[in-house]
């Protein structure tokens, strides 16, 4: 019998949930990698303003259940709250210097926090840099389909910003505000609309274009490899 890896993720909130047990599962589970995803904890909110000391409780809950389980994040850069490393996020950091600082931090202070259940080898931080919209600008094509707006509109961004990570975040230009500028009635449904075009995308898409989502998925690869 194949021996699995097990990994649960805590998310911020619902969409989040939803790509990760319906479209990185299926994907992860062919490589023998299970994963499963469970909403932060905080009856009566909704993802956003998520604060470490609701983030840490979780992750130890799940450290202790199991000493073979793997336990990471799945969460916004900008919906963290009193968090490891924002402190040191110098002023023009790019994406994959934010994510950097940020994930050892975590790791760092969960590692002291936790010694005794192999909290190093075990928790395996990700911050997306930008929100999980930003994903969906992988496929231009199939993103300017699904809006039924003009390409060149998508393209443009992506020339400007580089890759779909980089899109800047400002509450004007942030990727789920540009979302939201081009769907009916200015609002993007991201657990619906968004859930649909990142299946048509595919993670192997969405690898190639986002290369902090890529390492989050080539190190659970590589924990299989080593196992």
């Amino acid at each position: 019998m194949v021996n699995c890896i097990n990994i649960v993720a805590i998310v911020e909130g619902k969409t989040e949930q939803i790509f990760i047990e319906d479209i990185l599962a299926p994907y992860l589970a062919h490589k023998n990698l299970l994963i499963c995803a469970t909403q932060i904890s905080k009856p009566g909110q909704k993802g956003g303003d998520v604060h470490f000391c609701r983030a840490k409780r979780d992750i130890n809950a799940h450290l202790k259940q199991r000493n073979d389980t793997y336990v990471t994040t799945f969460m916004d850069y900008y919906g963290i709250k009193e968090w490891p490393g924002l402190d040191l996020i110098p002023p023009q950091a790019n994406s994959k210097q934010i994510a950097n600082i940020i994930n050892e931090a975590t790791r760092a202070e969960l590692q002291s926090l936790f010694p005794n259940h192999q909290t190093n080898r075990r928790f395996i931080p990700f911050i997306a840099v930008h929100e999980f919209e930003a994903f969906l600008f992988s496929d231009t094509k199939i993103l300017a389909k699904q809006l039924e707006i003009n390409e060149s509109e998508i393209s443009r961004i992506i020339s400007k910003y580089g890759a779909p990570e980089a899109i800047n975040n400002s509450p004007q230009t942030a990727p789920s505000k540009r979302l939201d500028a081009w769907s009916p009635n200015r609002k993007f449904k991201k657990t619906l609309t968004g859930i649909t075009i990142a299946k048509e995308i595919g993670i192997d898409k969405i690898r190639n274009e986002c290369p902090l989502f890529d390492k989050w998925v080539t190190t659970f690869e590589e924990i299989k490899r080593n196992t």
